[in-house]
């Protein structure tokens, strides 16, 4: 009872700390986004053994080029592209257990998995140039629904694993509730956030349930490896700030290139 109350506790402190920046001012949210990225890049560098400050310095560098509109017109959707890519390489990778080990001892997956997907979160709400709060707050209810729903369905109805070698408490049922859930969120946040249609807000939603729990997959992986429960400690009862960012980290290129091709094509 004391854990649920201190994880309940947390969640709620975090979830106000970034709807109060969403939609306090874009700056807000952009500081809270590289504070968070810096502090999964470390939670991660941990997971995978290695020590190093270049990724932060490449990290800053690059969130501070795409942020202060130095970035050309070709580099934003460059970046949700490789994201794209290297996510994908990351989803064979589950099924590739030769893989593991290189993949584990090089800045590949630092690089163009944890630096770009955080890059993603921040571009998501500029998309088309205007901050949106509404459009990446959409996106974090529709991980957090999905996560919730999942984990109800799955504790209650979960009877076949999903990959069960990875995370043993995913199942099939749970994931189906999941992405329920996420439907059933993107029809009601499309009476509400009406500046995207409702066809995009369910497109968002499959993605985001079905990316979302990969990306909690690929994260167990990198736990399972290095023989941890949690990244990290900072949020209690819910481990580190990777912990609560794998989802969206995952996500986050697939959500703003999907953005960027129904802007220019509409």
């Amino acid at each position: 009872m004391k854990e649920l109350l201190m994880r309940t506790i947390s969640g709620l402190i975090y979830m106000t700390l970034v709807l109060f920046a969403m939609y306090s001012c874009s700056e807000y949210y952009l500081a809270l986004t590289g504070v968070l990225g810096l502090l999964t890049l470390f939670e991660f560098q941990r997971l995978i053994k290695i020590k190093s400050l270049l990724p932060y310095v490449l990290f800053s560098l690059l969130f501070f080029i795409v942020h202060t509109q130095r970035a050309p017109l070709w580099l934003t959707p460059l970046i949700g592209l490789m994201g794209v890519f290297m996510n994908l390489y990351l989803l064979l990778s589950l099924f590739d257990y030769a893989s593991n080990e290189r993949l584990e001892r090089k800045y590949i997956p630092m690089v163009f998995y944890i630096m770009i997907g955080i890059l993603c979160m921040g571009m998501i709400p500029f998309h088309n140039g205007i901050f949106d709060a509404h459009l990446i707050a959409g996106v974090f209810v529709l991980i957090w629904v999905n996560d919730s729903m999942a984990y109800l369905v799955g504790v209650n109805f979960g009877r076949h694993k999903l990959l069960e070698r990875i995370s043993p408490k995913k199942t099939t049922e749970g994931t189906l509730g999941g992405l329920i859930g996420s439907l059933i969120g993107a029809g009601i946040l499309a009476q509400y956030f009406t500046n995207q249609s409702l066809e995009l807000w369910l497109i968002l939603a499959v993605v985001i349930a079905c990316f979302g729990t990969i990306g909690d997959l690929i994260q167990s992986k990198f736990k399972r490896k290095a023989q941890v429960k949690d990244s990290g400690t900072l949020l209690p009862g819910h481990g580190g700030i990777y912990d609560r960012l794998d989802s969206i980290i995952f996500v986050s290129p697939f959500v703003y290139t999907i953005l960027q091709i129904t802007y220019y094509v509409s």
